[in-house]
């Protein structure tokens, strides 16, 4: 092999190894991302709603409008066993499942949606009075099997992320949750090894006092775990899911302890 030929064929190979395998997802992407935008470009149209209904002459556009920001970010872990299984899952459109995140255990930040488009990550779910939480939210998948705890280059990721999507659309410190908290009885990520007194202190969620109240002889938990947010439907899922994500504990029912800080929670922020 020629000096001259050496650094060409090097580049060469750099330049195929470096190739986006999801070149052709991304094609997809653009063509559904083109019809959504001309959809949106369109007029609609002047319809006839009922006979007894006048018919307006014109369309009248407002000039007051914008995008629709989301208001919640959910976090999952994906239950997989690799960063590169979970992009490989997102873009087969059997699978109907998706995120606007994935980050993995090393840190590195993928992005596979705008954050203005739903993705399919929250599925039936609830929180509160919100019941469409894929159209309310972004969701956010860590790279984790559910069963380990979280990487701290991962978690150092995620702050960075969370950090910019609360200063971008005014995300109340609230309405930063885990996939099961909206979903009790169905899931539980981020499993019960996830950070969330950490997140909580840098803003993303809340937590409860150190110093606490005694909790009143009449204080009802399953109003308290409504109050919060929580889906009271299936009593026994949502005290785990309230239990897994402020103890770090996922046994059945309602301990005083867990009473006692939900009542604390009520009282601090509701």
């Amino acid at each position: 092999m020629t000096k001259l030929f050496k650094p060409f064929f090097f580049f060469l190979v750099l330049i195929s190894c470096s190739r986006n395998p999801y070149k052709e997802t991304n094609k997809v992407y653009k063509q559904q991302s083109k019809q959504y935008a001309a959809e949106i470009k369109k007029i609609p149209p002047v319809q006839l709603v009922s006979d007894s209904v006048p018919l307006s002459p014109y369309w009248v556009g407002t000039t007051n409008f914008n995008m629709r920001k989301p208001s919640y970010v959910i976090i999952h872990h994906t239950a997989q066993h690799s960063t590169e299984q979970t992009l490989k899952t997102f873009t087969m459109p059997s699978t109907s499942v998706s995120a606007h995140y994935v980050i993995g255990k090393n840190g590195q930040v993928y992005q596979m949606l705008n954050d203005y488009m739903r993705a399919w990550h929250a599925g039936i779910s609830r929180w509160g009075n919100e019941l469409d939480m894929n159209s309310a939210s972004i969701g956010i998948e860590l790279d984790n099997d559910g069963y380990h705890a979280f990487d701290s280059l991962q978690i150092n990721s995620l702050l960075v992320v969370l950090s910019r999507l609360k200063a971008e659309y005014k995300i109340p410190t609230a309405n930063f949750i885990g996939h099961a908290d909206i979903a009790p009885a169905r899931k539980t990520d981020p499993n019960w090894r996830f950070p969330w007194k950490l997140l909580a202190e840098k803003g993303y969620g809340l937590w409860y006092d150190e110093i606490r109240d005694t909790v009143p002889t009449d204080f009802n938990h399953i109003n308290g775990l409504r109050i919060v947010g929580y889906d009271v439907k299936d009593t026994s899922a949502a005290i785990v899911a309230f239990k897994r994500h402020f103890l770090q504990d996922t046994t059945k029912g309602m301990t005083p302890f867990a009473k006692e800080l939900l009542f604390n929670l009520q009282r601090k922020y509701f």
